[in-house]
């Protein structure tokens, strides 16, 4: 026989935080049910994210949010048949038909729009960091600049983990003006603005206000496609794993920036990282009151490499920990 269960009673849970406003969530006593961890389904709205005096920025978001959402349709619709179709900088850094097709529909929109602006996507570029840092030098100048990877986190893309994004970063006149990280696979929408917040779907976020030492953080760390990338990666975390709560490898740089960003990691640092996966996700954590920095603490624009970024708090202390064992950048080749 089946015996009905009565409706059990809630009670408010309020936590506190000296950096966010008191948030209330109920409390189900036993946990026969639980709420949804995914975000608000509510339409993403422009004007909650961009100063209603600057139609042109204004614009430039819109466009960045409709390329991010065609190209992470186009994601989903081939993650069945991602067939890899060549090798890069080594057998590491993968290419599948995939990623050159979204970013040619976000060019498409992007031209559509904005026939004047000059476009940087990465499948445009030579391999290697010698290339990309050019490729980057030659267009900072510009008026208006899209930074853009189609696809971030294209090794697990091809092996069907959904931790993949797609990273639009606009720049205007060298300096980051809008930033758009979509990840399709949890249909959540990253987009910052100059001077105006960060959001997730339309809803403001903050970096992490509870990390307040190495100890309690949460920090994220790349796993590197070139050799002189690896010593440096492997002396930070085996410095920084004793120190800190815990340390991921995510795979994408654009979801741990994200994910920085929306207080999910406390911190995320990487020797070597091209413009097109940080420029996005940079903003996005300045945006939302953390901080990007290279890795001995200079502030970052989109010609940094080396990168830190954090909630703020526990910045200089883990980028100690990380010069202690020689970690500011690439090693010697």
């Amino acid at each position: 026989a089946f015996v009905s269960l009565p409706t059990l009673p809630t009670r408010p849970l309020t936590l506190r935080s000296p950096l966010i406003a008191p948030l209330s969530f109920p409390l189900l006593t036993p946990s026969l049910s639980r709420p949804s961890r995914r975000p608000s389904s509510a339409p993403f709205s422009l004007s909650a994210s961009v100063p209603p005096e600057d139609p042109e920025l204004t614009a430039v978001l819109a466009t960045a949010v409709a390329a991010a959402r065609a190209a992470g349709a186009a994601m989903l619709a081939g993650s069945s048949s991602a067939e890899i179709i060549a090798t890069k900088l080594n057998p590491k850094d993968l290419l599948t038909q995939v990623d050159c097709q979204c970013q040619e529909i976000i060019r498409g929109i992007v031209v559509g729009s904005f026939p004047g602006h000059a476009f940087l996507g990465e499948e445009d570029i030579a391999p290697g960091p010698e290339a990309a840092a050019a490729a980057v030098a030659e267009r900072v100048g510009e008026e208006w600049l899209w930074i853009v990877d189609p696809i971030d986190g294209t090794i697990n893309f091809a092996l069907g983990m959904p931790l993949s994004a797609v990273s639009i970063g606009v720049t205007r006149r060298g300096e980051l003006a809008v930033g758009v990280i979509f990840d399709p696979h949890r249909d959540e929408l990253f987009t910052a603005t100059l001077k105006s917040g960060a959001f997730l779907n339309g809803r403001p976020i903050l970096v992490d206000p509870l990390a307040t030492s190495a100890g309690s953080a949460v920090v994220a760390a790349g796993s590197p496609p070139s050799t002189r990338q690896i010593g440096p990666s492997l002396r930070g975390c085996a410095a920084l794993m004793p120190r800190v709560r815990t340390l991921r490898m995510l795979g994408s740089a654009a979801i741990m920036l994200a994910w920085v960003a929306c207080g999910r990691l406390s911190a995320y640092f990487e020797p070597d990282l091209h413009a097109w996966d940080s420029a996005a996700g940079a903003l996005l954590v300045r945006e939302a009151g953390g901080r990007v920095t290279d890795l001995v603490g200079v502030e970052y624009t989109v010609e940094t490499r080396p990168l830190m970024a954090s909630n703020g708090v526990v910045h200089e202390e883990i980028l100690e920990i990380l010069r202690e064992v020689g970690v500011t950048g690439l090693d010697p080749a």
